[in-house]
């Protein structure tokens, strides 16, 4: 079992910036998957960007040239570094890594983009 904890929502103001974690519980065992998801209310949960212990990386269409994935693995944390935030990025971001066939979730932290 992995835990996933992220942090860092919070209220932005558009065209800002925000830098969500997500901290595990244990080290993920390569080969693996960690990614960032995002829903907002009446919205089914979409993919928004995605790391390989490989190092490659993948972004929704929406959040390409915006939003930057990386991780510390000596910290066994995920970063989801978000510039020139939209009200549109408005949702509840969710840490997701995948490890062999098990895919671990995070309890999500809450991102308002509002003036």
């Amino acid at each position: 079992q992995v835990q996933l904890v992220e942090s860092g929502g919070n209220l932005v103001q558009p065209g800002g910036s925000l830098r969500l974690s997500c901290a595990a519980s244990r080290s993920i065992v390569s080969p693996n998957v960690m990614g960032w998801y995002r829903q907002s209310p009446g919205k089914e949960r979409e993919f928004v960007a995605s790391l390989t212990s490989g190092g490659r990386t993948n972004y929704a269409d929406s959040v390409k040239g915006r939003f930057t994935v990386s991780r510390d693995n000596a910290k066994n944390t995920v970063y989801l570094q978000m510039n020139s935030l939209k009200p549109e990025d408005t949702a509840v971001y969710y840490c997701n890594a995948v490890e062999y066939a098990s895919s671990y979730w995070g309890q999500g932290t809450q991102v308002t983009v509002s003036s």
